[in-house]
C-alpha cells in the first residue's frame, strides 16, 4: 500500500470512529439531567482515585465515602458550567464510558469500575505524554475537574496544608 492509501485509510477510520463515538454519546450521554450518569460516575470515580490517591483515606469505607462526596462535588461543579461546556463534557464522558472509547482514547482495557489504581495511573500518564492533542485534553479534563472539585471544598484544605484564606483587616 502506498502513502496515499494509508492516509485515506487513516482518515476513513477516524471518520468512522468519530461517527460511531458521537452516536454512542447521543444514545448514552455522560450527563443525565445535568448530573454524572452511571457510566460517567465510573469514569470519574476511577479518575478521582488516580488523581487524588495520596489525599484520600486508605481503601475501605472511609475512602468509599470520600469518593461518593467527590462525585457529589463534581455534580455541583458541573451544574455551574455553561450549557455548551456541559454538552461537550457529556459527549466526552459518554464516549469514555464505552469499551471502544475507553480503549481507543485512554488505552485502558479493563472497565473503569474494575480497573486497578495502577492501570488507571498508567493510562492517565500515557494520555498526559501522548502526542495526540485529544488524549492530552481528555487527561487534563479528568485531572482538572477532579482537582477543582476536591480543592474547592474547605474540608480538604487541611490535607494539603492550606490554612484557608487570610482575613484582610
Amino acid at each position: 500500500m502506498k502513502r496515499r492509501g494509508f492516509l485515506k485509510l487513516g482518515v476513513g477510520a477516524a471518520v468512522v470512529i468519530g461517527v460511531a463515538g458521537a452516536g454512542v454519546a447521543l444514545i448514552k450521554p455522560g450527563l443525565v439531567d445535568g448530573k454524572l450518569g452511571p457510566g460517567a460516575r465510573n469514569v470519574m470515580r476511577a479518575a478521582a482515585q488516580a488523581v487524588l490517591s495520596d489525599l484520600l483515606p486508605p481503601p475501605g469505607a472511609a475512602r468509599d465515602a470520600a469518593l461518593a462526596l467527590q462525585l457529589d462535588r463534581l455534580d455541583a461543579f458541573i451544574a455551574g458550567l455553561p450549557a455548551p461546556t456541559r454538552k461537550e463534557l457529556s459527549d466526552a464522558l459518554g464516549l469514555l464510558a464505552t469499551a471502544a472509547g475507553r480503549y481507543a482514547l485512554v488505552g485502558l482495557s479493563s472497565p473503569w469500575a474494575t480497573a486497578t489504581l495502577y492501570e488507571v495511573h498508567e493510562a492517565l500518564n500515557a494520555m498526559r505524554v501522548s502526542t495526540s492533542d485529544t488524549k492530552q485534553q481528555i487527561y487534563h479534563a479528568l485531572r482538572d475537574l477532579n482537582a477543582v472539585a476536591f480543592f474547592n471544598a474547605p474540608d480538604n484544605w487541611r490535607s494539603v496544608g492550606y490554612p484557608g484564606p487570610v482575613q484582610i483587616p
